[in-house]
């Protein structure tokens, strides 16, 4: 149901269709629901942010889908059924307190790497700070370490091939890092992705290159 949306996003400054003035208000941005118009809102980054981050805490269902389009000013959310979605893990879009990750690197860590290796061992899980213990692919969706996008979405977001190529566009954005480059001697080494220099940051990367034809082989 999109009325608890609607109510949450009025509340959060959005202008209902029924009270835009279009002169008044000429670069407003578009809020769309299910392919209805709805609203306008003057800050959509804010309100974005917003509203992923309600996703990534497990507030929106994982299945619904957030588009912004920023040149056609319009911000869309999709919750209808039909929609083929694909997992990817998630990249910190900012920089978090003393001692927490970086920005630009997996939202996944080594700790829900270890609790996934407990949990296949029969070992007793540890509570998380809400005293909630989610297992298995369950709690990396509810983490936020791991996104479903589809089609739509897919085409707003930058993803990176793999954790290494992750790596070394932070090496190359704040050391200055060369990668080698290709050796003829070595045919089979993976062909790594050249590094766009006007990416401004990856928001996504792929849980495995081959992934992409998941959908395909499926």
């Amino acid at each position: 149901p999109a009325d608890p949306l609607v109510d949450f996003m009025i509340n959060r400054g959005m202008e209902v269709i029924e009270e835009y003035e279009p002169l008044r208000f000429p670069h407003a941005t578009k809020i769309f629901i299910n392919g209805s118009w709805v609203g306008v809102h003057q800050d959509p980054k804010h309100l974005v942010s917003q509203v992923l981050d309600l996703r990534r805490k497990s507030y929106l269902n994982y299945e619904v889908s957030l588009v912004r389009d920023i040149r056609d000013r319009e911000f869309k959310i999709f919750s209808d059924a039909g929609r083929v979605m694909r997992p990817v893990f998630t990249v910190r879009q900012e920089d978090g307190q003393i001692g927490e990750p970086p920005k630009g690197t997996l939202v996944l860590t080594k700790e829900h790497v270890n609790q996934l290796a407990r949990e296949q061992a029969g070992e007793p899980l540890e509570a998380g700070e809400d005293g909630d213990t989610k297992p298995g692919w369950e709690g990396l969706v509810s983490a936020g370490a791991v996104e479903y996008l589809d089609a739509e979405e897919e085409e707003t977001a930058m993803i990176c091939m793999t954790p290494d190529d992750l790596e070394i566009y932070r090496a190359q954005k704040t050391d200055g890092y060369e990668p080698p480059a290709f050796d003829p001697a070595e045919p089979n080494k993976r062909v790594r992705t050249r590094i766009n220099a006007s990416t401004h940051i990856y928001t996504h990367c792929e849980i495995h290159p081959s992934m992409i034809l998941g959908i395909c082989a499926s």
